[in-house]
Parts: structure tokens; sequence; C-alpha cells
């Protein structure tokens, strides 16, 4: 294929990715929850505080930076929803222009047809673009994370060290996004390192010599600084976790999926950690995909070449790194997302449109050899039949609106702006109510501090709050103290979306009317 006809697909899936994206951006009420941090950031980074924003902020600072730049040049308001907006922006227009490298990685890794079905793929299942289109950062990792992937590929394949100077500035940016973009030069040492032990990976020597200084030195040049200013890799309590250098949660932590058992054993817990790690992969790659993502392995046929080959074993290098670490995830923190499986899901979706690609093949080679047509016509049916099916099972999820079930949050925000005094504290474990109602207040990270304050008057939570057996379902039950609530969202429950309630816990105070807050 010429580049011209390359450059075509990419224009074509890229317009698709941004019209998926920004359909699902344009329906989001109430941003992710982790979206709020970064948001706070960017407001940090405005207000020149680079402390608050980038020395001790738990998150990489690239994408509050480039929140900050977005909201600087479209010129939106300073509420909440002008921050939001900003943030979806940035994330929407770094999720559009993956598709990039995305198609590059495929293509050095599969083949020109499973290139293109591996971007639509990729943004057919739901959760690439639930993950894409909210206030997140896996867009901007991910969109620096592939491009270092491809070049590192490139690398391997013509053994030039000159694809090593944007492999290693892409790794620093996905690190300086998320912490995880360290995994990319530690899987590029470690093949560096496994190449010499089979005569068909090596390098010559000059450039293996050449490749493994510029993997050392260039990390530590461009992203030593800030790890001696923040103090390590990583301030996030999971990084700590991940390293040992911090213990494993309590066994009622915030964070995590259900209760620890106090009676598990190592082995179990093991088990239980490698089960959450495959759910989440799962989830980021759907059942069928991963079916034929196998089917694409087993069948993908020998290396071409030696390039090839070592291309191939980085990017099982640090895949099979991303999964141990996952693993450990789940096993310090009792969690793992999907969205910590992209890393591993891109790379299998891309494999299941190989297995696509030979499923098509082996139905035309079954056909008859005189029904050339028929034989000609048979891969793009099949690749049509699977799209549509894939289409028709996920579409409803995929274009569904991001966080709908807790609209209910941004509603009780509003009731707070409209009826809470600008003063007014408030008990919101989820931080929604906090962000739209503009009130401060107590979230999951401090709500212990609530205890006590006199300018406590409203508390905002939905059901599963009020019975839940955590020790912080504990402290909304406490704070309510059998209290009716003033205001529901929605009115009446509804199945499959959460009834926001908001509790006036000061009721002998007077609200101030809502004219006088407009």
């Amino acid at each position: 294929m010429t580049p011209a006809r390359h450059a075509l697909r990419i224009a074509l899936l890229t317009a698709f990715a941004a019209a998926l994206l920004g359909r699902l951006a344009a329906t989001t009420e109430v941003m992710y929850a982790d979206g709020l941090r970064y948001v706070a950031a960017a407001q940090a980074v405005v207000r020149g505080d680079w402390t608050a924003s980038v020395v001790r902020s738990v998150d990489h600072p690239a994408y509050p930076i480039a929140v900050a730049a977005a909201h600087r040049l479209l010129g939106l308001d300073d509420g909440p929803q002008g921050w939001q907006t900003a943030a979806q922006a940035v994330s929407v227009l770094a999720g559009a222009a993956l598709v990039a490298p995305l198609y590059l990685v495929a293509l050095e890794l599969f083949g020109p047809t499973s290139a293109w079905l591996a971007c639509l793929l990729t943004f057919l299942v739901p959760t690439t673009g639930h993950v894409m289109a909210d206030v997140l950062s896996e867009s901007l990792f991910l969109l620096f994370w592939t491009w270092g992937c491809w070049s590192a590929l490139r690398f391997f394949r013509e053994g030039a060290t000159s694809w090593l100077a944007p492999t290693i500035a892409c790794a620093a940016a996905a690190y300086l996004t998320r912490p995880e973009g360290l995994l990319l030069p530690a899987a590029l040492a470690a093949t560096l390192a496994l190449t010499p032990l089979a005569a068909r990976l090596r390098l010559p020597r000059p450039a293996w010599i050449r490749a493994s200084a510029l993997v050392i030195v260039g990390p530590v040049l461009l992203v030593g600084p800030y790890v001696a200013i923040k103090g390590g890799v990583g301030t996030k309590p999971a990084v700590a976790r991940l390293l040992g250098t911090a213990p494993k949660s309590s066994a009622t932590a915030v964070e995590r999926e259900r209760p620890l058992d106090p009676d598990q054993t190592a082995l179990k817990a093991f088990a239980v950690a490698w089960r959450g790690m495959f759910r989440a992969v799962q989830a980021a790659v759907t059942t069928p995909l991963l079916a034929l993502a196998a089917f694409g392995l087993i069948f993908r046929g020998p290396a071409r070449d030696p390039g090839q080959a070592r291309g191939r074993l980085f990017v099982a290098m640090y895949s099979g790194l991303w999964m141990l670490a996952l693993v450990r995830l789940y096993a310090t923190g009792g969690y793992c997302t999907p969205r910590h499986a992209l890393i591993l899901a891109f790379p299998l979706i891309a494999a299941a449109a190989h297995g696509l690609v030979r499923l098509a093949g082996r139905i035309a080679d079954r056909l008859p050899t005189t029904a050339t047509d028929a034989r000609r016509l048979a891969p793009r049916l099949t690749y049509a039949a699977c799209l549509a099916l894939v289409a028709g099972v996920w579409g409803p999820q995929t274009l569904a609106p991001i966080n709908a079930d807790y609209n209910g949050y941004r509603a009780a925000g509003d009731w707070l702006a409209a009826h809470a005094p600008p003063d007014a504290k408030v008990f919101d474990l989820k931080g929604w109510a906090l962000y739209y109602g503009r009130r401060p207040g107590y979230s999951f990270a401090d709500f212990p501090a609530a205890d006590g304050d006199p300018n406590l008057r409203y508390l905002v939570a939905h059901d599963a709050f009020l019975i839940g057996e955590w020790p912080y379902c504990q402290a909304v039950r406490d704070h309510v103290a059998g209290r009716p609530p003033i205001a529901s969202f929605p009115p009446t429950r509804r199945k499959g979306v959460a009834q926001v309630h908001v509790f006036e816990l000061t009721p002998a105070l007077a609200r101030s009317e809502p004219a006088a807050t407009h």
C-alpha cells in the first residue's frame, strides 16, 4: 500500500473516533470522580501555584497543564462546566489523535488489513470511548505511550538508534502524564537485555551498546529532575504500594472493591488478584475479541525477519510486565479497573483484528477455486459481519452517556448552589455535589475531619452510602441520624440510576432564598 492510502485510512478513522468521542463528551453531565483532582490541579496551574499542581500533587502534571492551556485557549468560564469542558476537550483531542499511532503499531505487528480493523474495533468496544471522552488522563498518556511503542518497534526492526530518541522522549512525556510511563523504558531495557541470548534476535554490537546507553541515560536526563522534585517516581498511594514502599490497603479501605477477608490465605489472595486483573482485561477487550485475539496469536505465523521477532518480544515484554503490575495493584490495593488495562487491551484488540483476518482467509480458502468472485468477497463480508455484530451488541453501551447513573449528584450540586449559603460546608463522599455546587466541605479524602465541624450543614449521598458496610457508610449514617432528606434526585427511584439525597444537618438554620444566591 502507498503512504497516501495509509494516510487516507488514518484520516477517516480519526474522523470516526473524533465524532464518537465528541458525542460522548457532549452527553456527559457528571465527570469521573478522579477528574476532580485533575481540574483542581489545572486550576492551581492557572493560579501559578506550582507547589500544589506539580510538587505536592498526587497526579503527574502533563494533563493538568494541558487542561489549563485548553481552558485559556478556548476562553471558557471559570465555573464547573467550563473546566469540565476544557478537560474533556483535551481528552477527546488526544483520543482522536491516538488513531495514528494505533494504526502504525498494528501495521508493524500484523499488516495493513489488521491495522484499520484494529482501530475500528478499539473504538467500538465500550471501555475505550468512556475513558477517552471523560475527564481522565488516559487519552493523553496513551497517545504518548503508543507513539513511543511504535518508534520502539521501528528501532527493533531497523536497528537504527535514531529511532530511540523519539521513543525515550515519548516515554518521558507518558511518565509526566502517568507514572506507568516508566514501563516503556523498562520494557526496552529488558528486551535489549534478552536479545543477545538468541542469534536470531541479536542486534549489531555497536547498535546494541549505543541503544543500551541511551535507554539508561535518556530517561535519567529527561525525568530525573522531576523524580528528584517529587522525591520518588510517584506520590500516588497506589504507586507506593506497588513498589513496596507503603503497606497494603487496610481491609476496609476506600479503594477496595470489597472488604478484605481476614482469613484469606496468600494463595487465595494471589488467585483473587489474577482474577481481578483478568476481569479488567476482559472488560476492556470484551470476551469475543479476547477469543479472536487468542486465535490471531496462535495462527499469526513465524516472524518474517529478525526485526519483527524483536518487536514481538518487546510487546510481549511490556504486556507481561504490566500484567504483573496489575496483579500486584489488585493484591495491594484491592482494585483493578478496565481503564488500567488499556495498555494490555490495545495489542490484544490488534491481535483480535488479525485473528479476524486469518478467519476470513480460512473461510475464503474453503470456497471452490473456480468461485473467484466469491473468494475475493468472502473476507470483506466476514469483516463487515463481524463489525456489524460488534456494533449491534456493544453499540448501545458504547454510545451510552458517561456516568449517567450518577447524574443526581449534579442536580444536588445545582440545588446546593441555589439554596445553601456560600460558606455552608457539605459532606459529600463523591465530591461531585461539592464541585458542581461550588461549596466547601468534605469528601473521601478527608471525611473523618467533618466530625464536630459546626459549619457542616448539608450531607449528600446516594442510597448505597446509606446502607453499605464500609466505615465511611457508617459515618454517613451517623451524620444523617435518621433525618429524612429535604431533596432527592431523581425524585423517584429509577432502575439503574442512583437516587441522590440531600440532608440538612442543621434544620433550625434558615436556608438562603434562591434569589439571594444567584
